[in-house]
Order: structure tokens, then C-alpha cells, then sequence
């Protein structure tokens, strides 16, 4: 560490850090949280009041709106949490906005006395980026190259994929007989595309997510409870034990994603993945290493087997190497480092 940093987290206040089962951006912030702790940074994370960190917890909302439906507008709580950081910008170097749904700390850039580094987990609309460049100035941190070409435009000091705690993902070499999919129930996340290839391959197919209209409407019919299954929403240990038991991860994405964070994830337990090449997908996976990357469904189904035979140690090595949490801390402290020495040349020079 060069030098001792003062940094402000700001988490999103939907619900604990880290969240209890689903929840890439909350995860994410206290990864990022607990490995600049580990570094020896002085990090003042602001979150909810039932949130865990060895970070100083500011909290002015003592749980998240997900748990409770009196807590509304839930942007008005998002945005409490935020100034609460602002407000005692002069005892941070610098402040680190992760923008679960947009960035309004961009409203705070020319206010605050620390800079402002948003980063952002999803695809932007040209309307949003439209919006957004009213501050050319205000520093992002992408979080993959794909999410930066997206963000053209605007001030993008670095890009950093995300990290996962791979130590906490177990490795498992001899998995179950099924497929798996794993993430939200939407027509983006391609889950109707997954079960056509399991029907097609005749392959059991375990789904694992939480209930939503889509899954009700969409999903349920086909959910048969042999064939296809589904699991629920599943927390930490249970997504560990369906990563590891799966032969492969579906990931037939209709709507390309600015990361992915299950990839990663069942990389880390060495479980290949099947995708299509949408978004970031090939920033992820290494193709032919910890899985293979497919135009469209039809190769894809054609290429499961090849999915299934790759060998699950390779694909474990290669996500520790790629995705540990280590490498993710140390480009985030160099984006900061750069951001700090940035603003205090333009000082010399005003």
C-alpha cells in the first residue's frame, strides 16, 4: 500500500451487505469493502443498519426496502444514504458511489469537496447517457469493457471486472447428472431458451431464482419437477452445491450483460459454462478453457457436450487466476490513486 486511503463506501439500501441470497451489486460493495478493510484503508462503509463489515458502518436506515414495504419512495432512502456520505465529504479522500439502479450521486460531482467515482452494474439506455453527460467531468469505473464502450462519453478512469471470493466457492471435480440455471427470471436472462436445450439434450434442468411474475407466468408451466426443477432462491452455501453439482452452466442470454457475475461464480466451483456471445460474455469466459461461447442456440445445444468435457480442475485454476478478489482491490486502489493525483494536479494548476 502506498499510502492509507479515506474512502466512503456507498451500498445500495434495498437490503443487507451482503445480502443474504441474490444481489450482485450488494455483494460486490462488501467484497470491495472488506478487501480495502484487509489492505489497511480506512473505509467507511454507509449502508444499512443490519448490514456486516469491519469497515466503520454509517447507517441511517436501520434494514433495506426489500424488507419492508412502508419504506417508499425508495429512491428518497437511496438518496438519504448517499448525502449522509456527502455531508461529511472533507473526512474522505475520495467517495465511491455503487450505482445499483443509476448514478444520482452524479448530482453531488460539482458539490462535494471529496471526487465521486460511480460505478455502474447495468446496461445504460442512450437516454440515460444522454442525461449523464450533463457531467462530462464526473469519474466512472467501468466494469468491463463492454459497459465502457457503452458509457462513450463519459469520463471512464478505469474498468475493473468484478472479483469473487473463490476461497468461499468449494471446487468439486465429480459433478451431479444436470444442467443449471442460475439468475433472474426474465426474458433476458434467456431461462425459456434454457429449457429448450435441456429438453432437446435430455438433460435434467434445475432452476434456481426467486419467484417473480415472469417465473409464474412464463417459467412455472414448464416446470415439471422431474425434467425441470425448481429450486428457489438460493443463498451462499446452496448456490456453492448447485455450481458443483451441475455438469454446466446455462447462460443462453437474450439481452447482453455489462459482466455476469454467475459465470465467475461457477467458474470458481470448476463447473463449465455454456453461453451465448452476448454483452461481456467473452470478457468472462475464456472460451474452450472454462467453457465455449456460442453465436447462437442452435450451436449451443450442438455444443453442450463439449461444454461437459472440459476439464473442471482447468476451469477452476483459471478462475482463481482471473477473478480473485486480490486483483480486483488493486486495480480499484490504482483507479483511486489515479483519480486523487488527477484532482491534485488540477489544483496546482488552478
Amino acid at each position: 500500500m502506498t499510502r492509507r486511503l479515506r474512502i466512503a463506501q456507498i451500498a445500495p439500501v434495498a437490503t443487507t451487505i451482503p445480502p443474504p441470497k441474490s444481489g450482485s451489486v450488494e455483494l460486490m460493495t462488501s467484497l470491495l469493502t472488506e478487501g480495502l478493510v484487509a489492505r489497511g484503508h480506512d473505509v467507511t462503509l454507509f449502508a444499512t443498519g443490519d448490514s456486516t463489515t469491519r469497515a466503520h458502518l454509517h447507517a441511517i436506515h436501520p434494514h433495506g426496502y426489500w424488507h419492508d414495504d412502508e419504506m417508499w419512495p425508495w429512491e428518497l432512502y437511496e438518496m438519504l444514504n448517499l448525502s449522509a456520505a456527502v455531508e461529511c465529504a472533507a473526512d474522505f479522500d475520495l467517495i465511491h458511489y455503487q450505482a445499483a439502479y443509476y448514478p444520482m450521486s452524479l448530482a453531488f460531482a460539482r458539490l462535494s469537496p471529496a471526487p465521486i467515482v460511480q460505478t455502474l452494474h447495468h446496461s445504460p439506455s442512450s437516454a440515460e447517457l444522454a442525461l449523464w453527460s450533463r457531467y462530462p467531468e464526473a469519474p466512472f469505473i467501468a466494469i468491463s469493457r463492454e459497459q465502457e464502450r457503452l458509457l462513450h462519453g463519459l469520463n471512464i478512469i478505469a474498468t475493473v471486472l468484478h472479483g469473487v471470493d473463490t476461497d468461499s466457492f468449494a471446487f468439486r471435480e465429480h459433478p451431479d447428472d444436470y444442467l443449471l440455471f442460475l439468475g433472474r427470471f426474465t426474458a433476458g436472462k434467456g431461462v425459456l431458451q434454457a429449457i429448450e436445450v435441456a429438453r432437446r439434450m435430455g438433460m435434467r434442468l434445475l432452476l434456481a431464482a426467486s419467484e417473480d411474475d415472469y417465473y409464474r407466468e412464463q417459467v412455472a408451466p414448464h416446470v415439471d419437477g422431474t425434467h425441470i426443477i425448481y429450486c428457489g432462491e438460493a443463498d451462499h452455501d446452496e448456490k456453492v452445491r448447485l455450481f458443483g453439482g451441475a455438469r454446466a452452466l446455462l447462460y443462453p442470454v437474450q439481452a447482453g450483460e455489462p459482466f455476469g457475475l454467475v459465470l465467475a461464480e461457477a467458474m470458481a466451483c470448476g463447473t463449465p459454462v455454456a453461453a451465448l456471445d452476448r454483452g461481456a460474455v467473452r470478457e468472462v469466459v475464456d472460451d474452450g478453457i472454462t467453457g465455449l461461447v456460442f453465436q447462437d442456440l442452435e450451436d449451443l445445444i450442438a455444443g453442450v457436450p463439449r461444454v461437459c468435457a472440459l476439464d473442471r480442475r482447468t476451469v477452476r485454476r483459471h478462475a482463481v487466476a482471473k477473478f480473485g478478489i486480490d486483483r480486483m482491490v488493486d486495480e480499484y486502489v490504482a483507479a483511486y490513486e489515479q483519480l486523487l493525483a488527477t484532482k491534485a494536479a488540477t489544483r496546482r494548476l488552478a
